[in-house]
């Protein structure tokens, strides 16, 4: 603890204060002697107001720094040791009504510095001292001189017994506060690891998602580059024959079609780079609406020529508490895993996949269903455990509904699975709409 520090400056203020009322008291206790005595003598009076002013110049002078705190005690075991003795030898010696005091100053000093054992020894020695000194001077017999010698002996081990278990209580108490400090700070490295290892976990099956998506990308860019490039043959023959007129009108519709399928490619890039980068985690709150197209664009590279993925979505839908990028990696998975589920379907069928939003209260509600064999009865209540997939090895990392789920009950959400009863699955995903901010005064 540096002499600056703000256990140190409390402290000797502590220390301080416990001077004040010290002096205080004595004052009280020169009152009461006169009002119990009924006379006033001078010496007592003198002894116990220069002890009440001893107590007050220390508060004084500690409080300029001109005694360390840690000499503190120290001092107060000296004036007390000097005031104590002066205070008994005026009332009586050994007979006086004060002497047990002097005993008591060990104890007195083990409580009020017992942060070293110096003092406290230095203080027990001083009153066997002044024991002894005040039994000379009134003539005690030897063996009675003895008698108190070994009590004030006896009360100063137990006050050296008090601050070594003090010593020990404090040592106990600061290695039980490091060790729990120690203690937070692995249970936060622990936390940042968790952290980590999730984000990389979720990156992981971004990744796979992304790789399942990549197959088809190459269909997906080659249809709209295959009639851009005969787009651009034709405008390229047009522009080079010289017989007749151009057709300008034909040469726009043309140029129309070959920019929509620029603009495809272009949109298909951006939603497949979009997805796949890796986030900050910062979005608070996602857009079904928007969510729902981007998610049913990137499906649609995987289905190809498998199916079709159809919307419902009605206008006006709330923003809801899950990111945006988030909300899309749920329903690009649920779309791929219904496009699974379809494609693995005996005997084989056109995939019909439905995607549906509607306002509840509270929150928005969206379905997914398809029209694949269902869920077995076996496998429902396993489908969201980490690691557990039903599909063949390399297709799938039986994480990506597990996580679906951990970002949707994240922010107070659900996700649950079922069978339509005309067949099929359907998965049910309930989200949280974000608090509208109350309207701020002009």
């Amino acid at each position: 603890m540096t002499v600056d520090s703000p256990e140190s400056r409390d402290l000797l203020w502590t220390k301080r204060r416990d001077s004040f009322i010290c002096a205080i008291l004595l004052v009280v206790g020169f009152v009461a002697h006169c009002l119990v005595s009924g006379t006033f003598r001078q010496e007592i009076s003198l002894a116990l107001l220069g002890w009440s002013a001893s107590f007050a110049t220390l508060g004084v002078v500690s409080g300029y720094g001109w005694v360390p705190e840690k000499w503190m005690g120290g001092c107060s075991g000296l004036i007390s040791l000097v005031g104590a003795t002066t205070l008994i030898h005026f009332t009586g010696g050994p007979r006086s009504p004060y002497f047990p005091m002097l005993g008591a100053l060990p104890l007195t000093i083990a409580v009020f510095a017992p942060d070293t054992r110096v003092f406290t020894l230095l203080t027990s020695g001083g009153t066997l001292v002044a024991a002894v000194i005040l039994d000379v001077l009134v003539g005690l017999p030897p063996r009675e001189m003895l008698l108190q010698v070994s009590s004030f002996g006896m009360i100063g081990t137990v006050a050296l017994f008090v601050v070594r278990t003090y010593r020990r209580t404090l040592h106990a108490e600061k290695a039980a506060q490091r060790e729990r400090l120690e203690a937070l700070e692995q249970l936060a490295e622990s936390e940042r690891l968790r952290r980590r290892a999730e984000r990389e976990r979720a990156e992981v099956e971004r990744l796979v998602l992304v790789g399942q998506l990549a197959a088809g990308v190459a269909h997906e860019v080659n249809n709209p580059l295959a009639f851009v490039k005969s787009n651009l043959c034709f405008i390229q023959q047009e522009l080079l024959r010289e017989d007749g007129p151009l057709d300008r009108a034909e040469l726009r519709d043309v140029l129309a079609e070959t920019q929509q399928g620029v603009l495809r490619i272009q949109q298909i890039v951006r939603d497949l780079r979009r997805f796949s980068r890796e986030g900050d985690g910062a979005e608070a709150e996602g857009r079904s609406e928007e969510a729902m197209r981007e998610a049913e664009r990137l499906a649609s590279v995987r289905l190809r020529g498998l199916g079709e993925v159809s919307l419902e979505i009605p206008p006006g839908l709330p923003a809801v508490r899950l990111g945006q990028r988030q909300l899309v990696q749920v329903l690009v998975n649920l779309l791929l895993n219904a496009a699974d589920a379809v494609e693995m379907a005996e005997p084989a069928r056109r995939a019909l996949i439905g995607v549906k939003a509607r306002r509840v209260e509270g929150g928005v509600r969206l379905e997914v269903e398809d029209n694949g064999p269902g869920i077995p009865a076996d496998v429902l209540p396993r489908l969201f455990d980490p690691f557990f997939t039903t599909k063949p090895p390399g297709k799938g990392t039986g994480l990506g509904l597990a996580l679906c789920r951990e970002y949707v009950s994240r922010v107070g959400g659900s996700l649950v699975a079922e069978n339509r009863p005309e067949g099929g699955a359907r998965f049910v995903l309930v989200l949280p709409t974000v608090p509208e901010s109350a309207p701020t005064g002009a």
